[in-house]
């Protein structure tokens, strides 16, 4: 049962699990939310350092952590290996300063049995930081919850496809938190950072995978973590998400105070919602 050591612990986040707390609790107190009911299926939100990030990050997990799961499953962009699929850390656990984070292998087995899109990739996992920066919150608010991790190397629209199908099948029959990880934008200066920030927003409000993934197609240059985006939008679809919404947008300039070279931040969830509520369902309206 391999662990994968932290990568960025004491750089990105804090390395002490006191500091680490702190830190999470700040953001995840100033997080307030005002949204209709619903069973969280998905969520999405970044990766940046946590000071930067975290603010924003906050909104999903709280609203996340309303629900009960058996597993989360973690689909992030691969920035520093190019491969074909996505990868899966098969067993064993992540090592956080928080505690270790189990990975559920019987899914990760199932997800490779769904599709042969994924695959058990371990070296690629080792530097990447898309999905650790996901555990501080999971493991503060959803402690018991096991993960599967997986990343997703070239964004073509087959693995997007594929990934979405097996994310579905698998998961089927599970109580499973989705969560795609992906920033926005980078280095624009602030205006222009929201005009390209706003197209992805305002799909993701609509519920609109198909569109997402033709505008990536466009221009990838729109989020880093599109790919695992759209593919986490196709399965909580078809695990009965209705209503997506966009729960709080930011940039690095808010926290940093420099506006000339930004980096955009989202949070979103995608709620299956009551059957009285589904004629208002697919639209949540634009971000914080």
């Amino acid at each position: 049962m391999p662990v994968r050591p932290a990568a960025v612990a004491g750089s990105w986040y804090p390395g002490s699990a006191a500091a680490l707390a702190q830190e999470v609790d700040r953001h995840l107190q100033q997080a307030v939310l005002d949204v209709p009911p619903g069973d969280v299926r998905a969520i999405v939100a970044p990766h940046a350092g946590l000071m930067y990030s975290g603010p924003v990050a906050a909104f999903a997990y709280r609203l996340a952590a309303r629900g009960s799961y058996d597993v989360a499953v973690l689909v992030g962009p691969s920035h520093f290996a190019g491969f074909d699929g996505a990868a899966v850390w098969p067993d064993g656990a992540f090592e956080t300063p928080l505690g270790p984070v189990i990975v559920d292998a019987a899914c990760a087995a199932d997800l490779m049995a769904a599709s042969p899109v994924v695959r058990a990739l371990i070296d690629v996992h080792r530097r990447e930081h898309s999905l650790e920066m996901q555990l501080p919150f999971l493991r503060r608010l959803l402690p018991d919850v096991p993960i599967v991790p997986l990343l997703m190397g070239y964004q073509v629209p087959e693995t997007m496809r594929a990934l979405g199908t097996a994310l579905g099948a698998a998961l089927r029959g599970r109580r499973a938190l989705l969560v795609a990880s992906t920033d926005l934008s980078h280095y624009h200066d602030a205006a222009a950072a929201w005009q390209l920030d706003r197209q992805v927003v305002e799909l993701i409000s609509r519920f609109d995978a198909d569109g997402l993934l033709d505008e990536l197609v466009r221009c990838p240059e729109h989020a880093c973590g599109g790919g695992p985006t759209v593919s986490v939008m196709m399965a909580a679809a078809s695990l009965g998400a209705r209503r997506a919404v966009a729960l709080k947008y930011a940039d690095s300039g808010d926290v940093s105070g420099d506006k000339t070279a930004v980096v955009g931040y989202l949070a979103a969830a995608f709620v299956e919602v009551a059957a009285g509520d589904r004629a208002a369902a697919g639209n949540g309206g634009g971000p914080c």
